[in-house]
C-alpha cells in the first residue's frame, strides 16, 4: 500500500483534474446550487409580497423537470404512440421527437431576468418612445379577479411594442408568459426571451405530435396558475383593423379547463398607438398581398442609432400616445357549460373593439381622409370634434392639455413623418401618404356607422 508508483506528469495532472471535477460535481456544485437556490427562493418570496398575483410554483420549476413532466404526460405519451404507428417509426424515435419539441417550447423563467431587467427595460423603452396612458379602470379590473384564478390577457396585435407595453403595465400584478413565433428563435435573443418566461411556437406546424406537446404545456401552465398573454389574431394587423380571431392557443386553454379546478379568467386588452413603429413595413406587406415583412436589419439598426443620437443631442421627440385599456373580464366559471370556441373568440374580440382607445392621430387621419380637401385650423378642430362626437366610444383622454393641444401634438407627429403638409389653403394629405392615414383611421373605423375611413 505504501509502494511508490511512477507515472508521467501529464497522467498525474489528468488524474488530479478528474478528481477535481468529481469532487466539484458531487460536493461543491450541489452546495453552490443549494446556496443560490435558497437565496433565489427568499428573493421570490419578498417579490411575491408586493405582487398582486404571486409567481406560481409551476413557473419556478426547473426547466429539466418541466420537460420530463411534459414528455411523460399520458396525453403526450399517447400522441407519441399514435405518431409512431402513423409514420411507421420506432416509439423511441417518436419519443425523442416529442422531447425535442418540449425543449423548444418550455421556457427557463428567471425572476431576476424578468423583474430585474425585463420590466425595467420595458418601462424605460415605453416611456422613452411614447406618452403611455392606461384605462381608468385597469387596476380595478385586475383587483376584482379571484387571486386563485388563472388570468389570460387576450390582446389585439398592432406592434411588437405590444409586448413591451403590457409587460410594463402588468409588472405590479404578475409575470406574464407570452407565446412568441419563429422570429425570436435566434441566439442570443432566444435565451433572453426564454428567461423572461416566453415559450416558442411554430405557427406553420400542423403535426399532431407537435400540437399535442404544445397543447399540454399550455394546459399545464393554465392549471398551474401562470398568467399568460395571447394574441388571438395570430399576427400583426396589416391594415390597422382587427383581424379575425384564430382559436389555436385559446382552444388549448379552454379544453384543459375543469369546472371543479382553477378558474380561468380572460381579460380583453385593447392597444392603440399614435405611431406604430412598423407601420410602413406592414402597409407594404398588405399592398403585396403577403405577410413577408421585408425590414432589413441595417434599416432597423440605423433607426435605433438615430433614436439614440437624437436622444443624446436632446432633439428626440416622443411618438405620441400609446394607450392600453383592459376590458370587462370573461370568467369560464360564470358559464354552466363552456361556450363554443368560435363564440368565445368573437365575444373577446368584440370586447377589445369596444375598448379600443380613441387617439388623435387616427382621429386626424379620419377627418382629413373624409374632408376631401385642405382644412384650416378652425375647420380641422371642428372636424375632429365632429369625429369624436360621432364615435360610439369613450372620448379620448386629453391628459393635462386641451383639445387644441392634443390636435397640435398629433399634427406635429404626422408632419414629422411626412403624412401631412401645410398649404396656403390649410392642412392636407401629403402625396403618397393616403395609405398611411387610412391605416391609422382603420384602427377606430368600427366606432362609426359607415365604418369607412376613406369615404372621400
Amino acid at each position: 500500500m505504501t509502494t511508490p508508483v511512477e507515472m508521467p506528469l501529464w497522467l498525474l495532472l489528468l488524474l488530479i483534474a478528474f478528481a477535481a471535477v468529481t469532487f466539484a460535481s458531487h460536493f461543491l456544485f450541489p452546495s453552490v446550487r443549494w446556496f443560490f437556490r435558497r437565496r433565489l427562493e427568499r428573493a421570490v418570496a419578498r417579490l411575491n409580497e408586493r405582487l398582486t398575483r404571486p409567481i406560481e410554483p409551476f413557473k419556478l420549476a426547473r426547466r429539466h423537470d418541466m420537460i420530463q413532466r411534459l414528455v411523460y404526460d399520458p396525453e403526450v405519451t399517447q400522441a407519441i404512440v399514435d405518431y409512431a404507428e402513423r409514420h411507421a417509426v420506432r416509439e423511441d424515435v417518436a419519443f425523442e421527437k416529442a422531447r425535442r419539441y418540449a425543449r423548444e417550447i418550455v421556457p427557463s423563467f428567471s425572476a431576476f431576468a424578468y423583474f430585474g431587467f425585463g420590466t425595467r427595460a420595458s418601462r424605460w423603452l415605453a416611456r422613452m418612445l411614447y406618452i403611455v396612458r392606461t384605462g381608468p379602470d385597469n387596476e380595478a379590473v385586475l383587483s376584482r379577479i379571484d387571486k386563485d384564478a388563472t388570468v389570460i390577457f387576450i390582446m389585439n396585435h398592432r406592434s411588437n411594442m405590444d409586448y413591451v407595453l403590457v409587460t410594463t403595465l402588468a409588472a405590479q400584478a404578475s409575470a406574464l408568459s407570452y407565446a412568441v413565433g419563429e422570429w425570436a428563435r435566434v441566439w442570443p435573443l432566444s435565451r433572453l426571451i426564454k428567461s423572461m418566461g416566453a415559450y416558442f411556437i411554430r405557427r406553420r406546424s400542423r403535426g399532431g405530435l407537435y400540437r399535442a406537446v404544445l397543447a399540454r404545456y399550455v394546459q399545464m401552465a393554465t392549471t398551474g396558475g401562470v398568467t399568460q398573454a395571447i394574441f388571438p389574431e395570430g399576427g400583426l394587423s396589416l391594415d390597422g383593423r382587427l383581424r379575425p380571431p384564430k382559436i389555436g392557443l385559446l382552444s388549448y386553454v379552454v379544453q384543459g379547463y375543469k369546472a371543479d379546478g382553477r378558474d380561468v379568467v380572460f381579460v380583453p386588452v385593447a392597444i392603440n398607438y399614435d405611431r406604430v413603429l412598423e407601420d410602413r413595413v406592414l402597409i407594404s406587406a398588405a399592398q403585396r398581398g403577403d405577410r413577408r415583412f421585408r425590414a432589413r436589419m441595417t434599416v432597423i439598426l440605423r433607426f435605433i442609432l438615430s433614436m439614440i443620437w437624437r436622444r443624446l443631442r436632446g432633439t428626440f421627440r416622443k411618438f405620441g400616445v400609446a394607450e392600453v385599456i383592459f376590458g370587462a373580464p370573461v370568467r369560464l366559471s360564470d358559464y354552466a357549460e363552456v361556450p363554443a370556441l368560435d363564440d368565445l373568440a368573437q365575444m373577446l374580440m368584440h370586447r377589445i373593439e369596444e375598448e379600443m382607445p380613441l387617439l388623435f392621430v387616427p382621429l386626424l387621419s379620419r377627418a382629413l381622409l373624409r374632408s376631401g380637401g385642405p382644412l384650416d385650423d378652425a375647420a380641422l378642430e371642428t372636424a375632429v370634434q365632429a369625429e369624436i362626437s360621432a364615435a360610439s366610444a369613450v372620448p379620448p383622454q386629453l391628459g393635462t392639455g386641451s383639445l387644441s393641444d392634443a390636435i397640435n401634438l398629433a399634427r406635429r407627429i404626422m408632419a414629422d413623418r411626412g403624412m401631412i403638409r401645410d398649404t396656403p389653403q390649410g392642412l392636407e394629405i401629403a402625396p403618397d401618404a393616403r395609405a398611411l392615414l387610412t391605416y391609422y383611421a382603420n384602427s377606430i373605423a368600427h366606432f362609426y356607422e359607415d365604418d369607412a375611413a376613406t369615404a372621400k
